[in-house]
């Protein structure tokens, strides 16, 4: 009987091979701690006696809230950086970014790796095949003191993406899709496996990190893209990093890339997924552009393109937060943010932003914001009622900016002429 790409993982780093349903004990390459769990991490270690036994496999990362929105955060981040440098780990400041951007671009997570990290989004980096999965601080101080975690072997989803991206449509309504075919707990406690054939194989490593980001809104345990296109060009990967044409999974879905139509997830839950034209329309306060589902280089090149020119409209607020400092560097450079910035957009510190609801955009009872963000359940971003609709960077935010209320693009153009 063949191995999921997830069984191959775990299969390698216990040394023997193992299969859904097992419990393993596995050395991990990175375990990641955010700043806003960091003090419970601080804590647990405490208790357990220990410190990391190898400090050069633990990171901290200020994101969460990032620069310290008042004294009691100011001095839990002064902490972490006291922390970091009596212990030898490093610690990316306010300002260098989103975590799992960061581990991206630092590359402490590779292909065939093992991450763990204190975010629930720590599945993004299956988007390079790397095993990413999120844990509590509890978890997360254990693998930081021994090295190791145990964890039961996940059983796997196959989902198989076909065919390119309709014009308009986006890595992000893809994941939408997926998790609306899934459902929110279709997958829990699972690996998402991705296979991308047919032309899919374009897609770029942006665009994979976006699908495996998604995957824990399906509740699944990591997301796993198989390598191809241009990650095999980025990285070395594994000649073993690849399931067998006889493994075995729990369930098999297709989507079509090319009839895909852009997708919107609608308020409280994200998988309640509908297409953008069934609500076309609704006004909008805020829109928000970042996070670490997309505030790449590439998410703000399509924000920028239906923007230049045009001017956002009287009332409605455009949060622009770029994932990490390289992505602010580079849009510079290459004049997006002057584009953006025209256009009326608010730029923030590369991080979290508003994502969860604790600064730099928090919403007001009765608002609605756009978002490219991943989560939109109630009093996420800020009050109770406040409403977040998710969608891509190329098809809902700019458009609610520039006309007040939800539309496509096209709409726009039509509107403009």
């Amino acid at each position: 009987m063949g191995l999921t790409l997830a069984e191959k993982i775990l299969s390698r780093r216990a040394g023997r091979q193992v299969e859904a349903g097992e419990l393993v004990v596995v050395e991990v390459d990175q375990v990641m701690v955010v700043d806003s769990i960091a003090g419970s991490f601080f804590k647990r270690l405490e208790q357990l006696g220990a410190t990391p036994r190898f400090p050069e496999k633990v990171a901290i990362v200020i994101d969460h809230v990032a620069p310290a929105a008042n004294v009691e955060v100011a001095k839990a981040q002064q902490e972490i950086r006291a922390w970091g440098k009596r212990y030898g780990c490093r610690v990316f400041d306010v300002g260098r970014g989103i975590c799992h951007q960061v581990l991206v671009e630092e590359r402490l997570a590779l292909p065939g790796g093992i991450v763990l990290g204190s975010d629930s989004h720590s599945t993004t980096y299956g988007g390079i095949g790397c095993f990413g999965s999120g844990m509590g601080a509890t978890d997360i101080a254990l693998a930081a003191a021994s090295g190791r975690t145990w964890l039961r072997v996940p059983e796997t989803v196959k989902v198989t993406f076909r065919g390119q991206l309709a014009p308009g449509v986006t890595a992000k309504d893809a994941a939408l899709e997926m998790i609306r075919v899934l459902t929110a707990d279709g997958a829990t406690y699972m690996s998402i496996e991705m296979h991308l054939v047919e032309g899919a194989e374009a897609l770029t490593r942006s665009q994979r990190l976006t699908l495996a980001n998604l995957t824990v809104e399906a509740g699944a345990k990591c997301g796993l893209v198989v390598p191809s296109g241009e990650i095999l060009d980025m990285y070395e990967v594994p000649d073993w990093l690849y399931p067998d044409p006889d493994a075995v999974y729990a369930r098999e879905i297709e989507i079509d890339l090319a009839a895909l139509t852009p997708r919107v997830s609608v308020p409280f839950y994200v998988d309640n997924v509908e297409e953008v034209a069934k609500v076309r329309g609704k006004k909008v306060d805020q829109v928000f552009v970042g996070t670490c589902t997309n505030g790449r280089l590439d998410d703000l090149h399509q924000v920028a393109e239906i923007l230049k020119g045009r001017k956002v409209a009287p009332g409605v607020r455009l949060l622009v937060i770029p994932a990490s400092s390289q992505v602010l560097e580079e849009a510079t450079a290459d004049g997006t943010l002057l584009t953006l910035l025209q256009a009326g957009a608010t730029l923030g510190t590369p991080g979290c932003g508003p994502c969860m609801g604790r600064h730099q955009g928090v919403l007001a009872p009765g608002e609605v914001c756009v978002s490219t963000s991943n989560r939109n359940f109630r009093g996420r971003m800020g009050a109770a009622d406040a409403e977040i609709y998710l969608a891509s960077p190329r098809v809902a935010p700019p458009p609610p900016a520039v006309a007040g209320y939800i539309t496509t693009p096209e709409e726009l153009e039509v509107s403009r002429a």
